[in-house]
């Protein structure tokens, strides 16, 4: 999903396009972790190499990167959740959000659902993201819930051929 990622990233820096990279960035005792009775293993602790954005991932000095569930008693799959991500996107009149990254039937779904109660237009980048499919088939439900909300779902083939056929 990197190489895709990489692609959208290149065209919207191409079109002089804000670019917001979410991040779990999470305290040691996270209660999302299975050792305060959450459902997850440790990850994505502050500081640690398993927080790191992917290497291969092109992440422009522009970038805004917006940390997520940075409270060790409050969990946060949405981007939206307990940051000011809403509120830059309005300043800079964002009205539609691309989406890719982890995971499909989670941070991905959560941030798409609260993308459009906000009111943006979304458009998930399907190569772009992954599930983690706890149960068999999570990432595909997780797939229609957000079309059934009204998020488009495409390619970062079709986002990029876009791009350079939108005028600024």
């Amino acid at each position: 999903m990197v190489p895709g990622l990489n692609k959208v990233i290149k065209a919207f820096e191409r079109r002089s396009l804000p670019i917001f990279f979410t991040r779990d960035w999470h305290p040691l005792d996270h209660i999302s972790f299975r050792t305060r009775g959450g459902n997850w293993p440790p990850h994505c602790v502050q500081g640690t190499p398993g927080a790191e954005f992917h290497p291969g991932l092109r992440i422009p000095a522009a970038a805004a990167i917006i940390s997520k569930g940075t409270s060790r008693d409050a969990e946060a799959y949405s981007g939206f959740r307990g940051t000011n991500l809403e509120e830059l996107l309005k300043s800079l009149g964002v009205k539609e959000i691309f989406l890719g990254g982890l995971t499909t039937d989670y941070c991905v779904r959560e941030t798409t659902l609260d993308a459009r109660k906000a009111g943006f237009s979304v458009t998930v980048i399907k190569d772009c993201t992954r599930p983690v499919d706890v149960r068999p088939g999570d990432g595909a439900r997780a797939l229609i819930d957000m079309r059934r909300a009204g998020a488009r779902l495409t390619t970062s083939s079709e986002v990029v051929k876009r791009l350079a056929g939108t005028q600024q």
